[in-house]
């Protein structure tokens, strides 16, 4: 029901905020959030919500891109992934990690596209 009064795009929100229940508009990028958020839960998906660092150790930057720690440091070598050094710890930026997580999606699923064409002919 709450997906039918929303418009397509640009979905603004307000929260009740004071104890007078005054509304206090929230910002738009965390409303195009929360509008995605109710689309998930209104389609049946699971949502989850979770908060990352500004920057990752290799480790956990290898765990989120599914690839192994060695793997990962070879792109970093290759310049392939930026990274900078704390000491002598070699650490990224989260938000590099997920354009590199969501690139690699956009590469796997064209692959995958390709594949169902070429069996489709």
């Amino acid at each position: 029901m709450l997906m039918s009064r929303l418009p397509p795009r640009g979905a603004r929100f307000t929260v009740a905020a004071d104890e007078d229940g005054s509304a206090v508009p929230v910002p738009g990028e965390l409303s195009a959030i929360i509008a995605r958020v109710v689309d998930a839960v209104a389609r049946g998906h699971a949502v989850t919500v979770s908060a990352m660092p500004e920057e990752l150790t290799t480790t956990a930057a290898a765990q989120l891109l599914g690839v192994s720690r060695p793997t990962l440091m070879r792109k970093i070598d290759a310049g392939e992934l930026p990274s900078h050094k704390v000491g002598s710890h070699t650490r990224l930026r989260t938000v590099d990690v997920l354009e590199e997580r969501r690139v690699r999606r956009q590469r796997r699923l064209a692959a995958f596209d390709e594949l169902r064409a070429v069996e489709d002919d």
